[in-house]
């Protein structure tokens, strides 16, 4: 069976790669991220690579899938739930208890304290989170090893340890008059459980697409500045709509002296940027938009927050992938949107407004590599094994580090989008 191709919609003639038309586990067989937005971005040599998917599965066709399944589903009941991201394909998503963004999963992981199995469509490092926020008795499973995330790569612990060593050496540790000290470490929810365990152990928070305003409020709150990684463009879009000058956010780049920085500079930071970003929101410009205005002179636009800021400056609105639903939700029938986001939440939304005229931003079809990786194959493999009573694919972050973690992550819950 070749893997279901995304729709290419109304403005999409062409796609970013031609391999996107290939199975997964096809792909699987060589290192890297798989064909789409990531498929340039380097991939460190010990990522989790993903074990040959049994022939039946492969061999299936679409409807034989659906089928297993959904048989799998009825026979595990609520022994296990699913959980799928606003980004995956769509033949994921209708067999998914609950779909959302990353801060409405890690909710819905907490929602089910009786299930044995959370099985979690989407990539590694949410799979983790799920991990840190379950119970013990529980397993989670991601359905693909190999769905990973470019941007949670780009920062390791080694890198930030080595920033957070040199930014003591700068600012040193004393609080100021108020008790704020001189660095607060916020890491965007795309990164590894290791990043977030050294936020829980250095005061700091976690922070989605929907609460990172919230986030930064509050860790201003308990800091003079603040070290926001791994997104660049996340953290200066949130940071800039709070008043915060370019000049006050330099960008660090790892393994450079200071990041690259002059002592001034840091000096006179309020928000210290990693070096890091989205390959599916960086590659929304402002032309695109332009063309779509040209196009249609009563469109409106909402990006993520995730694309550049001259991006975001020139959409009408940005916000989470929740954000974006509800602003299609909202709109009147005949409205024409343009969205800067994943394409396979675009083409849904589409569908499900059928009154409304929407479309992707970007003309060339590029969907997120690694949440393409999970497919019906793979699901069907693990639900058709729980059902054996075995677990494939399972997911375990180190206890040490998980509770570091999850004190991180439970400031994060804490932390509700405005």
């Amino acid at each position: 069976m070749s893997s279901v191709s995304i729709q290419l919609g109304r403005r999409g003639v062409s796609s970013c790669d031609t391999d996107l038309s290939t199975a997964p586990w096809e792909i699987d067989r060589s290192p890297g991220y798989g064909p789409g937005a990531s498929a340039a971005d380097h991939i460190p040599a010990d990522a989790p690579r993903q074990g040959v998917l049994p022939q039946e599965y492969r061999d299936a066709d679409e409807a034989q899938l659906h089928e297993r399944i959904r048989a799998a589903r009825a026979a595990l009941g609520d022994r296990a739930v699913v959980l799928g991201h606003f980004y995956q394909r769509d033949e994921i998503v209708e067999h998914a208890d609950y779909v959302g963004d990353s801060f409405q999963l890690a909710n819905a992981a907490l929602e089910h304290p009786d299930a044995e199995a959370i099985v979690f469509c989407g990539v590694h490092f949410m799979a983790e989170t799920a991990d840190i926020l379950s119970g013990a008795h529980q397993a989670v499973i991601l359905p693909n090893l190999a769905a990973g995330c470019s941007m949670a790569d780009m920062a390791d612990q080694d890198d930030v340890e080595a920033c957070w060593d040199a930014l003591t050496e700068v600012y040193g540790t004393e609080p100021d008059a108020d008790g704020r000290v001189p660095v607060i470490p916020v890491t965007y929810m795309n990164c590894s459980a290791a990043l977030k365990g050294f936020v829980g152990r250095h005061g700091g928070y976690v922070c989605t697409s929907s609460n990172a305003a919230t986030v930064l409020e509050r860790a201003f709150r308990d800091g003079q500045r603040v070290l926001f990684f791994p997104d660049q463009h996340l953290g200066r879009n949130t940071a800039h709509a709070m008043g915060i000058a370019l000049e006050q956010m330099p960008l660090w780049f790892p393994r450079k002296p200071l990041g690259g920085n002059s002592q001034e500079s840091l000096q006179q930071a309020k928000v210290i940027l990693w070096n890091g970003f989205c390959s599916v929101h960086k590659r929304f410009t402002v032309e695109q938009i332009s063309q779509a205005r040209a196009e249609f002179p009563d469109v409106r636009v909402v990006v993520h927050p995730e694309c550049p800021l001259p991006v975001v400056q020139a959409a009408d609105e940005a916000g989470s992938t929740d954000v974006i639903r509800r602003f299609v939700d909202a709109a009147p029938a005949g409205s024409t949107i343009a969205i800067g986001t994943e394409i396979n939440l675009v083409n849904r939304l589409a569908a499900q407004h059928p009154d409304k005229t929407i479309f992707c931003l970007d003309p060339v079809v590029c969907p997120c590599s690694t949440m393409y990786r999970i497919h019906p194959g793979y699901l069907a493999w693990v639900l058709e094994e729980l059902v054996a009573g075995r677990v494939v694919n399972r997911i375990s972050v180190p206890g040490d580090v998980a509770a570091d973690a999850k004190v991180a992550l439970e400031r994060m819950l804490a932390a509700k989008p405005r």
